[in-house]
């Protein structure tokens, strides 16, 4: 079980719970109802390898997630996992990625303060070889009227 995320480091009343993670990982986690807006203009970049274990992120990633970079690397990427993310979207995206096919999709992703922010993902294999060597993930600013679609629908996905 993961245990990073300490109640000293989140902003205002949170919630706890217990999330079940790829690969039989659970990870307990707080989180709040406060929103960061996704900034204009930005793109956040992160790559990992075929496990999902972070290798690389861009400023912008480390600025919206809350994280230092050293506390990313090495880290797995379902760190950002929010709990009202559904199971299936995961599900979806690895299914996809793993058939070496590019993912789109909209996630909302848990900052280390506890809050959220909502992104455009677009998660593309890393093909060497005709060998899957990892994945790159390119987040964009969501529309806000995506983003109102999500949080009706993903709570009929669990």
């Amino acid at each position: 079980m993961l245990h990073d995320m300490k109640a000293e480091d989140i902003v205002g009343d949170f919630t706890e719970v217990t999330l079940k993670l790829y690969g039989g990982l659970s990870r307990e986690v707080l989180f709040t109802e406060i929103e960061t807006p996704y900034p204009d203009g930005k793109l956040i970049v992160s790559t990992t390898d075929t496990k999902g274990i972070i290798t690389h992120v861009n400023r912008s990633f480390v600025e919206m997630a809350g994280y230092e970079e050293s506390e990313l690397i090495g880290a797995p990427h379902s760190i950002l996992r929010h709990p009202d993310m559904p199971p299936a979207a995961f599900k979806d995206l690895w299914d996809t990625v793993s058939k070496g096919l590019k993912w789109q999709g909209f996630v909302k992703n848990l900052r280390k303060d506890g809050g959220y922010y909502w992104v455009k993902a677009t998660v593309i294999p890393n093909v060497r070889n005709g060998e899957v060597m990892g994945y790159t993930s390119v987040r964009r600013k969501p529309s806000r009227t995506k983003v109102e679609e999500c949080i009706k629908l993903y709570p009929t996905l669990f």
